[in-house]
């Protein structure tokens, strides 16, 4: 069946581009797990710090499309500065767009395909992009969330997150790895062998290298297209 590999780059917002009603809510939060204003403020920096990892104080600055089969793909990107631009990097045809076109030809591009594959897509990457589409008025053309279960899933949408895969639904014990850690173990090259990570995005689109966001973003497609390989030829009973 045809596959795609999924992942995804998001930015969230800073605390002062929120409402006040909303940045009122995180000061409470903050207060309510400190007790004086020095640890408050240190809260604060770490409750923004995760504002890129929800769908309500982030958006979509990247959207990463991979076909392990023919080795192509194509990545839709923000780029203010050239919001037209488009370019080749590792056979991943790459244009730039605002958020709601990428979403709306992220779901008609998905609709080319029957097996999806992500590394903790289930818990992020997938949720992400439905909350942000439903943002936009957005329909999704497929259900990519139908059931954690492969043998339960829709057909035309099979959903693989390799993190559930490698965790065994959740058999084994303790936190899961990140995708780092399962390309160090199993010789694959790490997309963050060369210094850079998701936490480092935010930083990276402030300072106008959208550029090199959507080059990190093909490591990872790259990586978790390995990873894939090596579940289902190994792990994959």
């Amino acid at each position: 069946m045809p596959k795609l590999v999924i992942d995804i780059e998001t930015v969230g917002k800073n605390m002062d581009g929120l409402d006040n009603i909303s940045q009122d809510y995180f000061k409470h939060w903050a207060e309510s797990e400190a007790n004086d204003e020095a640890k408050t403020e240190f809260e604060l920096k770490k409750i923004e710090d995760g504002f890129s990892f929800s769908p309500l104080t982030a958006e979509v600055v990247c959207i990463g499309m991979f076909n392990p089969d023919s080795k192509k793909g194509v990545m839709y990107y923000q780029n203010p500065a050239e919001p037209h631009k488009k370019f080749e990097d590792q056979n991943v045809q790459i244009e730039a767009m605002s958020e709601a076109d990428m979403l709306k030809k992220f779901w008609d591009y998905v609709k080319l395909y029957d097996e999806f594959i992500t590394f903790n897509g289930r818990a992020f990457d997938i949720p992400f992009l439905i909350i942000r589409s439903a943002v936009h008025q957005i329909k999704p053309s497929k259900n990519l969330m139908s059931n954690r279960y492969l043998s339960n899933q829709f057909t035309g949408a099979r959903h693989v997150d390799l993190q559930d895969q490698l965790k065994f639904y959740g058999a084994v014990y303790g936190r899961g790895y990140n995708l780092h850690m399962y390309c160090q173990a199993l010789g694959i090259k790490s997309p963050k062998s060369q210094g850079v990570s998701g936490a480092h995005v935010k930083e990276m689109f402030i300072n106008g290298r959208y550029d090199d966001i959507a080059r990190y973003n093909i490591n990872d497609l790259y990586a978790t297209a390995e990873l894939y390989k090596i579940w289902q030829e190994f792990i994959n009973i």
